[in-house]
């Protein structure tokens, strides 16, 4: 008898049928009805339904998620980050958990370098232009409008991950001299991605263009402050996609409304949607967008292509490659080893 996999996430065509080679799956795109799981819900009907694995990109799943399902083995995440869901609680109640590092990294990359490009040519100031009617003057823009171009210039970059890397690539080939700040690498490492290393102080001082692609601290204070902030080169712009919490956005608003910034790209807030008194709401020079960063088709095709493969590796005896929880995997092959009921919980 094949398990039952529910799959609440986006997911690809190809990605379903290769789940289907293995598992009897169910498909509900969170999508499609616009809200989310109640995690407490959605554990009675993992239970019962007899759902051997769900895999998820929004919905949150909790302790009371696992308790309500004592029979799930498997949670997989479509995403890197793992705050939606309660890692030690699966890990007690013996769930395997697996997510997908990487899926949007080209995705939020180019999104990056898109915002440089928008920010430098004020791309989005020229369509308000033109669509308000300013255009009067065949020659005003060429004034009024005036940008400036990347090849030559600066761009720090503040974390090099997968994204950080990419982002990189991306603006040698444009040019840029890169500058790389990330206190979890070696030198070498961020030399082999295409950067400079500098300590982060040289990165603010010196960066045209500064993007932040950084883990928020976990005590949610800010990586640029008001201090922070005022010791970034003045008339330079700044690119957030990686999290509200790095930046202090009013000290932000402040830098921007001086003048001291040129330009501010924001693709990350605290809340979805932006409350109507955000302080970079008033301001022209930021550009703003509603958390968009890895929304292409390509990271669906991806994340679903490795959530597929790593359910097959489960459900077949081997181990997953993006496992988060191994010791609930070294649980599962001991009692196999044992002649024991590899699905039961450790107790």
């Amino acid at each position: 008898m094949k398990p039952r996999v529910l799959v609440l996430a986006p997911f690809s065509q190809a990605g379903l049928v290769e789940i289907r080679e293995f598992a009897d799956v169910a498909h509900e795109d969170w999508r499609a009805s616009g809200r989310l799981q109640d995690p407490e819900e959605l554990g009675r009907r993992l239970n019962a339904e007899g759902l051997a694995a769900v895999v998820v990109e929004a919905d949150f799943l909790f302790d009371e998620t696992f308790a309500a399902a004592p029979g799930l083995q498997f949670a997989g995440i479509c995403r890197a980050a793992l705050n939606q869901i309660d890692i030690e609680a699966a890990t007690k109640r013996g769930v395997v958990v697996v997510n997908t590092p990487g899926r949007n990294a080209e995705a939020v990359a180019e999104m990056t370098i898109g915002l440089v490009f928008a920010l430098a040519r004020r791309i989005p100031e020229a369509d308000r232009y033109v669509r308000g009617g300013r255009w009067e003057s065949p020659t005003a823009p060429y004034t009024a409008l005036r940008g400036i171009e990347l090849s030559g210039r600066t761009i720090g970059i503040i974390g090099m991950g997968a994204i950080g890397r990419r982002v990189a690539s991306l603006a040698q080939a444009l040019g840029m001299h890169v500058l790389g700040f990330d206190p979890y690498l070696e030198h070498a490492q961020i030399e082999a991605a295409g950067a400079r290393p500098c300590a982060l102080d040289e990165v603010l001082a010196r960066s045209d263009f500064l993007t932040l692609h950084a883990r928020p601290a976990d005590n949610g204070s800010p990586l640029l402050d008001a201090k922070a902030i005022s010791r970034i080169k003045a008339g330079a712009c700044l690119v957030n996609t990686a999290s509200p919490t790095l930046v202090d956005s009013q000290a932000l608003a402040v830098a921007l409304k001086s003048g001291r910034l040129a330009g501010a790209a924001i693709d990350v807030f605290e809340t979805h949607p932006l409350e109507p008194g955000h302080p970079l709401l008033s301001i022209d020079s930021a550009v703003l967008t509603p958390h968009i960063g890895g929304a292409t088709d390509e990271t669906v095709e991806r994340h679903s292509r490795a959530m597929a493969a790593d359910l097959r590796r489960y459900f077949t005896g081997e181990r997953p490659l993006n496992l988060v929880n191994p010791e609930v995997w070294q649980h599962r092959r001991g009692a196999r080893q044992l002649g024991m009921n590899p699905m039961a919980g450790p107790g």
